[in-house]
């Protein structure tokens, strides 16, 4: 009963999430987007089963209660090996596991896992099958629409059955194909042409599955009317971290019907506790204030913030006093 109640809230969760990025979707991103929007469904930046399971790497599972709903992101293509990886994280306490079958980058594709695994929908299967079979957790898949030369509109679509068939009822689907030679990951953000009626058309094809758009998305206008034309979800990426006000702030209003808003404000001074117990654990500001820089994007003094920031917050007994200071830049009124 408990496992369902979880599975429930995080599928209302996922009508808007924040994709799963490296480097950027850390644990102190995640808790920052947390004080934006309490509904938003947060990703954690990719794990690798390998890190995990060979590693001993369970380090990199560790994330704050308060980001709840939280999902991790594994990455691998071994289906024993990721079973093991995913008991891990529903010990850790994640509210769902998702495989990475998106990712472009050389280094995924020598471990032979990311948007590779495209070219391999039975391996996928094993592998979401090994993992469900593990694990209470919910399994998630976010994918590609193909890769290279495959044709999308046969690709997809059998590649959605097969893992459904295995167990999955959730899906990311980023509406780009990956190339994965000749283009680097940057290009692979940009170049290919993004084909949301293919994803769109996959939602009438396969009605029964939770199905959530990504690749591109920008505002939460733009999200509304996907989801007004039925998707399930809306998967939002560099935008929500470069700037995280202009998504989360007003989320939950508008796409889960709540009153919460937060001010930016009074986020920043909602970090302090955060700030200092991190540092207080031998960490460093600007760990989590790289995560900030974006906040005001758009809003006088953003670039005074920023600046502030940048050039502070790496120096020898940097604490919550350099983002103090920084707020100080703005105008009160550009902190809402």
């Amino acid at each position: 009963m408990a496992n369902n109640l979880i599975k429930s809230n995080v599928c209302k969760a996922s009508r808007l999430s924040v994709a799963p990025m490296m480097d950027w979707t850390d644990r102190h991103c995640r808790y920052l987007h947390r004080l934006l929007s309490r509904e938003a469904l947060l990703y954690s930046e990719m794990v690798t089963s390998p890190a995990l399971v060979r590693g001993r790497a369970r380090h990199l599972l560790r994330f704050d209660n308060a980001e709840h709903p939280v999902a991790v992101q594994l990455g691998g293509s071994d289906p024993a090996e990721l079973a093991e990886a995913t008991v891990m994280c529903a010990e850790e306490g994640y509210d769902e596991v998702n495989l990475n079958v998106g990712c472009p980058s050389d280094r995924v594709q020598s471990g032979f896992f990311g948007a590779v695994l495209m070219e391999n929908p039975q391996l996928v299967a094993d592998c979401v099958k090994a993992m469900i079979d593990a694990s209470p957790v919910e399994v998630t898949v976010k994918c590609r629409i193909g890769v290279d030369d495959q044709d999308p509109e046969q690709v997809l679509p059998d590649f959605l059955k097969r893992v459904s068939d295995a167990g999955v009822t959730r899906f990311q689907i980023h509406a780009r194909k990956a190339w994965l030679k000749g283009l680097s990951p940057k290009e692979n953000r940009d170049i290919p042409p993004l084909d949301y009626p293919l994803v769109l058309k996959m939602k009438e094809q396969f009605p029964h599955l939770h199905l959530s758009i990504n690749g591109g998305i920008s505002s939460l206008e733009q999200a509304q009317v996907f989801l007004d034309q039925g998707m399930d979800g809306v998967m939002i990426g560099r935008t929500a971290y470069h700037a995280p006000a202009d998504i989360l702030q007003n989320a939950d209003r508008l796409i889960y019907g709540t009153d919460h808003y937060a001010e930016v404000h009074d986020v920043v001074v909602a970090m302090y506790p955060y700030i200092d117990a991190h540092l207080n654990e031998g960490g460093k500001l600007h760990q989590i204030t790289k995560h900030m820089l974006g906040l005001f994007a758009g809003r006088p003094g953003a670039r005074q913030w920023r600046r502030y920031l940048s050039e502070n917050a790496h120096r020898d007994g940097a604490g919550v006093e350099t983002v103090q200071a920084a707020l100080e830049c703005l105008p009160r009124a550009a902190a809402v």
